[in-house]
C-alpha cells in the first residue's frame, strides 16, 4: 500500500475508534461509529459535489453548466454546515495555480516544496497575486454571503454547536468535526503535494511542464473526487471527465453522471469534446 493510501486509511480508523471510544454512554459505542459513519459521509460527499464537480469543472474550467440555483445551494449549504471553503478565493487559487503550476505565482505549492512545507500551505496558503476569478456569478448574494468574514466564522461555530446540540455531548461531537476536517486536509494533501510530486503516481502525458502526476488508487480517487488524476487534468483541464481511459477508475465522474440523470448539470460545448490524443472512443456522459 502506498504511503498516502495509509496515512488516509489510517485517519478513517482513528476516525472510527474516537466516535466509538468518546460516544456517550447512552448511545454506546456501536451507535456511536454509526453516527459517526453517517455524519463523516454525508458531508465529505456533499464538500466533493461542491468542491471538485460544482466549482471545480462547473466554475472554474467551465466544463459543466450547473442549474444556478443547485449552484448557490451547494455553496451555502456545505459552507453552513459542513468544511468551511470560500468559493470565490478556491477559484482563483485553482486558476492561478493552473497558470503557473509549480512555478512563481502558483498559490498551492512550489516545485520544492516539501511534504511539511505543503502541509502548512493547508492552513497558512501563498497569498494570491493575480485577481481572475471575476465571472458573474461571484457577485450574487450566495457567493457575497459564503465569502464574507462574518459568515466564515460564524457558520463554523453554528455547525459545531448544532452537532453537539444533536448528540448531547461536546467531546463526541469534537472528535467528528475535527476527524472530518483532519481528511479534509488530508485530501488537500493528496491534491496539492502527493500529485504534485515526482516520485508518486504516474504521468499519461509527458510534455508538461509541471510536476502533475497521476494517482489511480480506489481511496485517493474517491476521496478527491478523482482530482488525483492531475496529470490527465493538466494537459486537459477543460474536458468533463478527469479519467482519459476507461481504464482508469473516475469516481467524480460517476458523480456529474448522476447529477446529470437528476437534470442538475449539462455539458458544456468544450467540457464534452475529446481531444484527439486521449484515447477515449466516447465521452460517456
Amino acid at each position: 500500500m502506498k504511503s498516502y493510501s495509509l496515512v488516509g486509511y489510517a485517519i478513517i480508523l482513528v476516525y472510527g475508534f474516537a466516535c466509538m471510544a468518546l460516544a456517550p454512554a447512552a448511545m454506546g459505542p456501536w451507535l456511536g461509529l454509526l453516527i459517526g459513519a453517517i455524519y463523516f459521509t454525508v458531508f465529505w460527499f456533499l464538500a466533493g459535489v461542491y468542491l471538485a464537480d460544482v466549482l471545480h469543472l462547473g466554475i472554474a474550467h467551465r466544463a459543466l453548466n450547473f442549474k444556478p440555483w443547485f449552484v448557490k445551494t451547494v455553496v451555502i449549504v456545505n459552507n453552513l454546515f459542513g468544511v468551511y471553503v470560500g468559493p470565490t478565493d478556491w477559484v482563483n487559487r485553482h486558476r492561478l495555480h493552473h497558470k503557473y503550476a509549480d512555478h512563481a505565482g502558483d498559490p498551492n505549492k512550489l516545485d520544492d516544496d516539501g511534504l511539511w512545507r505543503t502541509l502548512y500551505l493547508c492552513l497558512f496558503p501563498y497569498k494570491c497575486t493575480e485577481n481572475i476569478a471575476k465571472d458573474e456569478i461571484f457577485n450574487s448574494m450566495a457567493f457575497r454571503v459564503a465569502d464574507s468574514l462574518p459568515f466564515t466564522i460564524l457558520s463554523q461555530i453554528f455547525n459545531f454547536a448544532l452537532l453537539w446540540y444533536l448528540v448531547r455531548d461536546w467531546k463526541y461531537a469534537l472528535a467528528m468535526w475535527l476527524g472530518l476536517r483532519i481528511f479534509a486536509i488530508w485530501v488537500n494533501m493528496i491534491q496539492n503535494y502527493w500529485t504534485h510530486t515526482r516520485q508518486f503516481g504516474y504521468r499519461r502525458y509527458g510534455d508538461e511542464h509541471d510536476n502533475a502526476m497521476n494517482i489511480g488508487e480506489w481511496l485517493p480517487i474517491t476521496a478527491t473526487f478523482s482530482a488525483c488524476l492531475q496529470n490527465n487534468h493538466h494537459h486537459h483541464p477543460s474536458l468533463l471527465r478527469l479519467s482519459h481511459s476507461d481504464e482508469e477508475y473516475d469516481f467524480g465522474f460517476k458523480t456529474i453522471r448522476w447529477m446529470k440523470a437528476l437534470r442538475l448539470v449539462a455539458a458544456t460545448p468544450k467540457g464534452a469534446t475529446i481531444p484527439p490524443d486521449v484515447p477515449l472512443e466516447t465521452l460517456g456522459f
